[in-house]
């Protein structure tokens, strides 16, 4: 094997250390995509779960440093029609309570009070919780799997039993039994000589972790897609201090006796009703800036579409008893990509539909293996420093 500097446990514990959000974000992507290479040099240029990874985890980046979410929220946040009436009728009920405020100026404190771009900070740390979450995981126990077995030239069933052994027993989120067939089904992998069924093994293994990966997920990407949203009551408390700063401590005992006698009726429904047009838009942004990955060379998918690209000549038809099996269980079209698109990434079917799908589309492009950033941009993120240049 040629001589590759292959990330150990300890690497993966020092990075999942690192405080710095933006930059843990960078380490891992730029380790998953070591420890892809790390099982190429046994099962050539044929994706593993660790390639698939360092795209996910690159784009999760884009969301983690809050590249464009927030821009978008600002500058699209209120331009569909619904959110714009529920905006000027609660302006128009809200100014009973600041007859000092034009409609137009109490239009701009709603805006302000509904606050966009906490919304983004708030999906942001979803994200970057989720993206640690995998890797403390899955990237250690690859680092241990590669420790025990990946110089292995003679299979050595006590070996690999051993490894599987100290893994979870049951299924996900708290069990690992996914990850236990995986990691033996790559461990297979490294001594099958036929292509084909070496293939399959592969994309056996990265389906397990996939679904492994995403029920585990679940939590952090319905918090994700759900940041948008604020408590009605709190949303009217801080109206209402906006609207009145001069209770000051009062506002609460003042919006409790307001309350109390009847006279937040109208207020109430008008927040009700520019909550939910609010919120419906904000989340329409949250899931479509989340909903895309970028794939070398330049490759855009948006994942609530169908997949373009086709299953390769080799996976066209599967034959590993394994894998057909597990197709017919997260797959509803196993034979074809059509209807992959996922309507809502918050739905674990929806999205691991779409996964399966990629996976089995993607798994013999080369191109994958392509290093995540510049060999500057990886020197810098190694020491600890925010690359320059587009990441």
């Amino acid at each position: 094997m040629p001589i590759r500097a292959i990330p150990t446990i300890s690497d993966i514990e020092r990075i999942a250390a690192v405080p710095d959000a933006v930059i843990r974000n960078l380490q891992i992507t730029q380790c998953y995509h070591e420890l892809a290479l790390a099982m190429a040099e046994r099962t050539g240029r044929t994706a593993n779960w660790c390639t698939f990874a360092t795209w996910a985890s690159k784009q999760a980046g884009q969301t983690i440093r809050r590249e464009d979410l927030g821009r978008a929220l600002e500058a699209s946040l209120g331009s569909q029609a619904s959110t714009q009436e529920a905006l000027h009728e609660l302006a128009r009920v809200a100014r009973q309570l600041s007859a000092r405020l034009g409609s137009e100026e109490i239009a701009a404190l709603i805006r302000k009070v509904y606050d966009p771009q906490a919304a983004f900070v708030r999906s942001s740390a979803a994200v970057a919780r989720g993206n640690l979450k995998v890797f403390a995981e899955i990237g250690r126990e690859f680092a241990r799997f590669y420790s025990a077995c990946l110089q292995d030239q003679d299979y050595d069933e006590d070996k690999i039993t051993l490894f599987c052994e100290t893994l979870r027993p049951g299924e996900p989120p708290d069990g690992q039994d996914y990850l236990r067939q995986a990691f033996r089904n790559y461990y297979q992998g490294f001594f099958e000589v036929d292509k084909k069924q070496q293939t399959e093994l592969l994309l056996l293994a990265n389906l397990q972790i996939g679904y492994h990966e995403q029920t585990r997920l679940q939590p952090e990407i319905n918090e994700a897609l759900a940041a948008a949203v604020i408590a009605p009551d709190i949303f009217t408390r801080n109206l209402l201090q906006a609207l009145r700063p001069n209770w000051g401590s009062l506002n609460d005992v003042i919006w409790y006796v307001l309350r109390l006698f009847g006279r937040l009726t109208d207020l109430d429904s008008a927040i009700t009703a520019y909550l939910a047009a609010a919120q419906r838009e904000a989340q329409h942004i949250v899931t479509e800036s989340m909903m895309t990955i970028e794939l070398p060379p330049q490759e855009l998918l948006r994942l609530g579409d169908d997949l373009a690209a086709g299953f390769p000549p080799i996976l066209e038809h599967v034959a590993n008893v394994g894998l057909l099996a597990l197709l017919a269980q997260i797959d509803p079209t196993p034979d074809s990509p059509s209807q992959s698109g996922a309507e809502f990434w918050g739905d674990l079917p929806d999205r691991i539909h779409f996964i399966a799908d990629m996976f089995r589309c993607y798994q013999t492009r080369a191109e994958l293996f392509e290093p995540p950033f510049s060999a500057e941009q990886t020197a810098d993120l190694k020491e600890g420093r925010l690359p320059a240049g587009r990441l």
